[in-house]
């Protein structure tokens, strides 16, 4: 996945979003930091969020389901995996990727999965918490490698 195709499907599902929090325009113009105007045209697929836009509202809408089934989970992974080029950082305690994940590789007490949606991996530990993520699979291996030394 590239930034580009990470704007392309928030930019799809931009209207999708407004109804689940059931906005109207204006509101979630307001919110956006956009005029309604640009709005619309984003609705209508003639403009675009780019990608601080589509940053801001994957964070402002992390609960939204519709983004959640967008990218097979949480967009944080995503957004900082796409701003990086190896995102390094322990984060809390994950489900164990039951549901949007399939598990790669396991070494020692760390496991890669991927994700089925957007395809960037994760190394999780042993009680389940994020390592890092990234889209690089030579990254993600070589920090397995980093870990197990």
């Amino acid at each position: 996945m590239t930034r580009e195709d990470f704007i392309k499907i928030v930019n799809s599902k931009i209207k999708l979003i407004r109804n689940e929090k059931n906005y109207t325009q204006d509101k979630m113009a307001d919110i956006l930091g956009i005029s309604k105007k640009t709005l619309v045209q984003i609705e209508k697929g003639r403009s675009s969020l780019g990608w601080t836009t589509s940053v801001a509202a994957c964070t402002i809408f992390n609960d939204s389901e519709i983004l959640q089934l967008a990218f097979g989970g949480d967009t944080q992974d995503i957004i900082l995996s796409l701003a990086f080029d190896g995102y390094d950082k322990t984060y809390d305690k994950t489900l164990g990727g039951h549901v949007w994940w399939k598990d790669i590789e396991s070494e020692d007490n760390y496991k890669i999965q991927q994700n089925i949606i957007s395809k960037h991996y994760r190394i999780l530990n042993a009680e389940d918490m994020r390592i890092c993520s990234s889209f690089n699979l030579d990254h993600i291996k070589k920090r397995l490698s980093e870990l197990n030394k």
